[in-house]
Protein backbone atom coordinates (compact mmCIF):
# COMPACT_ATOMS: atom_id res chain seq x y z
CA UNK A 1 0.00 0.00 0.00
CA UNK A 2 1.78 3.58 -1.26
CA UNK A 3 1.70 6.11 1.47
CA UNK A 4 -0.10 8.42 -1.28
CA UNK A 5 -3.17 6.22 -1.63
CA UNK A 6 -6.30 7.88 -3.33
CA UNK A 7 -8.98 7.95 -0.70
CA UNK A 8 -12.64 8.77 -2.03
CA UNK A 9 -15.86 9.23 -0.19
CA UNK A 10 -19.00 9.57 -2.02
CA UNK A 11 -22.48 10.46 -0.41
CA UNK A 12 -25.41 8.12 -1.67
CA UNK A 13 -28.96 8.24 -1.38
CA UNK A 14 -30.61 6.21 1.47
CA UNK A 15 -32.13 4.00 -0.83
CA UNK A 16 -28.87 2.36 -1.75
CA UNK A 17 -26.77 0.27 0.51
CA UNK A 18 -24.15 1.44 2.34
CA UNK A 19 -20.36 -0.38 0.96
CA UNK A 20 -16.75 -0.04 1.51
CA UNK A 21 -14.56 -0.88 -1.24
CA UNK A 22 -11.10 -0.70 -1.17
CA UNK A 23 -9.04 -0.94 -4.80
CA UNK A 24 -5.23 -2.57 -4.07
CA UNK A 25 -2.58 -4.57 -6.11
CA UNK A 26 -2.35 -6.68 -3.80
CA UNK A 27 -4.36 -7.85 -0.61
CA UNK A 28 -1.23 -8.09 2.28
CA UNK A 29 -1.68 -7.44 6.19
CA UNK A 30 -1.90 -4.09 6.00
CA UNK A 31 -5.40 -4.51 3.75
CA UNK A 32 -6.69 -7.15 6.21
CA UNK A 33 -5.92 -4.87 9.16
CA UNK A 34 -8.02 -2.34 7.57
CA UNK A 35 -11.21 -4.29 6.88
CA UNK A 36 -10.42 -5.61 10.75
CA UNK A 37 -10.69 -2.57 12.29
CA UNK A 38 -13.89 -1.91 9.81
CA UNK A 39 -15.52 -4.45 11.06
CA UNK A 40 -14.70 -3.81 14.96
CA UNK A 41 -16.24 -0.64 14.46
CA UNK A 42 -19.70 -2.57 13.55
CA UNK A 43 -20.47 -4.48 16.83
CA UNK A 44 -22.05 -2.23 19.20
CA UNK A 45 -23.56 -3.78 22.63
CA UNK A 46 -25.88 -2.28 24.51
CA UNK A 47 -24.36 -1.64 28.45
CA UNK A 48 -26.51 -0.59 31.83
CA UNK A 49 -25.27 1.32 34.29
CA UNK A 50 -27.64 2.66 37.37
CA UNK A 51 -31.01 3.49 35.35
CA UNK A 52 -29.27 3.92 31.63
CA UNK A 53 -28.61 2.13 28.95
CA UNK A 54 -25.37 3.06 26.77
CA UNK A 55 -24.42 2.17 23.14
CA UNK A 56 -20.88 0.35 23.72
CA UNK A 57 -18.69 -0.44 20.61
CA UNK A 58 -16.80 -3.61 20.79
CA UNK A 59 -13.48 -1.33 19.95
CA UNK A 60 -14.20 0.62 23.44
CA UNK A 61 -14.66 -2.61 24.82
CA UNK A 62 -10.85 -4.15 27.25
CA UNK A 63 -12.36 -7.09 28.32
CA UNK A 64 -16.04 -9.14 29.49
CA UNK A 65 -16.04 -10.96 32.77
CA UNK A 66 -18.97 -13.10 34.38
CA UNK A 67 -19.54 -12.24 38.26
CA UNK A 68 -21.72 -14.07 40.10
CA UNK A 69 -24.24 -14.93 37.13
CA UNK A 70 -23.86 -11.42 35.56
CA UNK A 71 -21.30 -10.38 32.92
CA UNK A 72 -19.74 -7.09 32.86
CA UNK A 73 -18.13 -5.11 30.32
CA UNK A 74 -14.86 -3.25 31.31
CA UNK A 75 -13.94 -0.12 29.06
CA UNK A 76 -11.43 2.21 29.92
CA UNK A 77 -12.82 3.83 33.01
CA UNK A 78 -16.18 2.79 33.11
CA UNK A 79 -17.49 -0.50 33.63
CA UNK A 80 -21.44 -1.99 32.41
CA UNK A 81 -23.51 -4.75 33.01
CA UNK A 82 -24.74 -6.48 29.99
CA UNK A 83 -27.74 -8.71 29.50
CA UNK A 84 -25.80 -11.55 27.50
CA UNK A 85 -24.30 -14.59 28.75
CA UNK A 86 -20.35 -14.99 28.42
CA UNK A 87 -20.88 -18.10 25.68
CA UNK A 88 -22.80 -15.56 23.13
CA UNK A 89 -20.67 -12.81 23.77
CA UNK A 90 -17.79 -15.03 22.64
CA UNK A 91 -19.50 -16.11 19.41
CA UNK A 92 -20.70 -12.29 18.97
CA UNK A 93 -17.01 -11.34 19.08
CA UNK A 94 -15.76 -14.04 16.92
CA UNK A 95 -13.06 -12.68 14.18
CA UNK A 96 -13.43 -9.22 16.21
CA UNK A 97 -9.97 -9.67 18.32
CA UNK A 98 -11.30 -10.67 21.60
CA UNK A 99 -10.86 -14.21 23.03
CA UNK A 100 -11.80 -16.49 26.13
CA UNK A 101 -8.87 -15.75 28.15
CA UNK A 102 -10.90 -17.95 30.92
CA UNK A 103 -13.09 -19.76 32.66
CA UNK A 104 -15.33 -15.73 33.22
CA UNK A 105 -13.18 -13.31 31.31
CA UNK A 106 -13.15 -12.43 27.01
CA UNK A 107 -10.60 -10.51 26.51
CA UNK A 108 -9.67 -7.38 23.49
CA UNK A 109 -6.71 -8.25 22.49
CA UNK A 110 -6.46 -4.95 20.76
CA UNK A 111 -6.47 -3.31 24.64
CA UNK A 112 -3.55 -5.20 25.62
CA UNK A 113 -0.02 -3.16 26.13
CA UNK A 114 1.91 -6.13 26.88
CA UNK A 115 1.67 -9.60 28.41
CA UNK A 116 4.34 -11.46 30.73
CA UNK A 117 4.37 -15.28 31.96
CA UNK A 118 2.62 -15.81 35.47
CA UNK A 119 2.51 -18.98 37.58
CA UNK A 120 1.92 -22.36 36.70
CA UNK A 121 1.67 -21.45 32.80
CA UNK A 122 -0.79 -18.53 32.87
CA UNK A 123 -0.13 -15.35 31.54
CA UNK A 124 -0.46 -11.90 32.95
CA UNK A 125 -2.03 -8.89 30.23
CA UNK A 126 -1.45 -5.70 31.26
CA UNK A 127 -4.05 -3.45 29.60
CA UNK A 128 -3.66 -0.15 28.48
CA UNK A 129 -5.58 1.18 31.03
CA UNK A 130 -3.43 -0.54 33.30
CA UNK A 131 -5.38 -3.09 34.73
CA UNK A 132 -4.18 -6.56 35.02
CA UNK A 133 -6.09 -9.81 33.41
CA UNK A 134 -4.67 -13.32 33.86
CA UNK A 135 -4.98 -15.74 31.25
CA UNK A 136 -5.51 -19.12 32.05
CA UNK A 137 -3.03 -22.04 30.81
CA UNK A 138 -5.27 -23.96 28.68
CA UNK A 139 -5.95 -20.35 26.73
CA UNK A 140 -2.33 -19.60 26.11
CA UNK A 141 -1.93 -21.51 23.20
CA UNK A 142 -5.26 -19.36 21.60
CA UNK A 143 -3.17 -15.88 22.43
CA UNK A 144 -0.25 -17.45 21.02
CA UNK A 145 -1.83 -18.12 17.68
CA UNK A 146 -4.11 -14.95 17.65
CA UNK A 147 -0.59 -13.01 18.01
CA UNK A 148 1.28 -14.89 15.55
CA UNK A 149 3.51 -16.60 17.75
Amino acid sequence: MSEDMKVSIEEIGREQEEEILIRCHEVNNKIYEIVNKLKMEQLILLGFQNESIHRIKISDIYYFEAVDGKVFIYCKNEVFEVKHKLYELEELCKGKKCFRASKSTILNIAKISFIRPSLSGRFKAVLDNGEHVVISRQYVPVLKNMLGL
